[in-house]
């Protein structure tokens, strides 16, 4: 049981720090612009399913795949860092805020139909603005750190599964009610929490990008 509850509390204790929902939110926001609360309902379940796959994927497979094509570690956080990185300094430098805003209503007038819905709650909101590269390269770290022992193994697998759940539902929650934050916090406060999260964003980019290439040089090192 103590491998169970250990692994129960590993996955979101990992996880929700890089993922950041609360301050991702407003950046959720931004992108989706004045959108229908049920759309926005449904857009937001949809991005938490996509997370879990995306997760469960990255931490029972996801090292398997890397193998594949010969990619290591160091090399998935060096590039999700430039692309995290990018993504936080465009929306940081954006001048042009309300016409993003704006710009889904006057396309969509609020309402997605289900293909537009179903392709924007994966790209780029589940991936990469949700569960981005430094968010794999940690799931995939999770699953390499998995016991051998078939009992221990199985006790973990179920435990990562339901760590990622939790996970994901507290996704969904962040997005389901970021409008009532931002009702909340009003748009001087909505437009600072934003840009905040933005910098903050380019500060995880870089981080992520500096810990692949400490990895890089240390492997250069041994060698």
């Amino acid at each position: 049981m103590i491998v169970f509850f250990k692994a129960l509390l590993v996955v979101p204790i990992t996880l929700l720090p890089i993922l950041n929902p609360i301050a991702i939110a407003p950046i959720f926001l931004s992108m989706t612009g004045p959108i229908e609360p049920e759309i926005a309902n449904r857009l937001a379940k949809r991005i938490a399913i996509n997370c879990f796959f995306l997760l469960m994927g990255a931490i029972f497979i996801g090292s398997y795949v890397l193998d594949f094509f010969g990619i290591s570690l160091p090399i998935v956080r060096v590039a999700g860092g430039i692309v995290v990185g990018m993504a936080g300094w465009k929306l940081l430098n954006d001048q042009s805020q309300d016409k993003l805003l704006n710009s889904v209503a006057a396309s969509h007038g609020g309402q997605w139909d289900r293909e537009e819905l179903r392709r924007r709650s994966f790209y780029p909101f589940s991936f990469p603005l949700t569960v981005g590269p430094g968010t794999i390269a940690a799931s995939v770290t999770l699953g390499t750190q998995m016991p051998h022992k078939p009992i221990d193994w199985l006790l973990t697998s179920i435990a990562s599964a339901m760590g990622v759940l939790l996970t994901t539902v507290v996704v969904y929650l962040c997005y389901r009610f970021a409008r009532n934050m931002e009702r909340f916090l009003g748009d001087i406060g909505a437009t600072v929490l934003m840009r905040l999260s933005a910098f903050i964003l380019v500060c995880i980019g870089i981080e992520i990008g500096w810990a692949g290439v400490s990895d890089l040089i240390a492997d250069i090192r041994l060698r």
